[in-house]
């Protein structure tokens, strides 16, 4: 059996207990996959205190078939209702990811699995995966040398040209070496705004404080 990989926060759910909203439109969020690197390292939404831990399939432990070029992690305290279906972006339900927000963290240092920075999001991609909507928010930590150069989608493209490209196109083909097939884009295929994007980490906090009150059932996630 393969060896697991799993990141701890002792008695502290990376999911639950870190605070998501700081203040003036900036988030915590939570590193799983640092920049230039491939194992596929996620929330156990399943397990006690939801730790880090490299998913596996048949036993083996997953790898993306290629690096992901930018930090990558989650939004604490959000979630999406698999029940919920928007009526703006082709009616797809939400995916029971274990954080809706999914984030996409553009700045130029490579950061460590588990470690919590403050970013400010500044756009929003609507990836479909087999007909499931999975988020993407594309967002900057606040330590970052050109933080202060960027606060919407249009400033993205200004100082980091081709990025939002490269970020749909590397989630859009990822699955295709797999032979499974290319997820698509809803928005036009383009990203959204900021104040879309806050939108999104807002209505995703709202579900997640109906779960953790017992409002929507919760399945087989662990709300410690």
């Amino acid at each position: 059996m393969s060896k697991m990989v799993s990141f701890l926060f002792g008695a502290v759910s990376p999911w639950h207990d870190i605070p998501l909203h700081l203040g003036d439109g900036v988030f915590n969020f939570v590193v799983e996959i640092p920049k230039d690197t491939s194992a596929k390292m996620e929330v156990a939404t399943d397990e006690l205190y939801t730790p880090i831990k490299q998913d596996t399939k048949k036993g083996k432990l997953r790898y993306y078939p290629y690096n992901i070029h930018w930090n990558y992690g989650l939004l604490p305290q959000t979630w999406e209702d698999p029940s919920f279906s928007n009526p703006k972006v082709e009616g797809a339900l939400g995916d029971n990811d274990p954080v809706l927000v999914d984030v996409v963290e553009i700045g130029e240092r490579r950061r460590k699995i588990g470690q919590i920075l403050k970013v400010k999001p500044l756009a929003a991609l609507a990836m479909i995966d087999k007909g499931e909507l999975d988020w993407k928010i594309v967002a900057i930590s606040l330590d970052d040398p050109r933080a202060s150069l960027v606060n919407d989608v249009d400033d993205v493209e200004k100082h980091f040209p081709g990025t939002l490209v490269a970020i749909r196109d590397w989630f859009r083909d990822y699955k295709i070496p797999d032979g499974k097939p290319a997820n698509r884009f809803a928005l036009g295929n383009k990203a959204a705004n900021k104040d879309y994007a806050l939108k999104i980490i807002n209505e995703t906090n709202e579900s997640w404080a109906k779960l953790m009150k017992r409002s929507i059932p919760s399945g087989d996630l662990s709300l410690l």
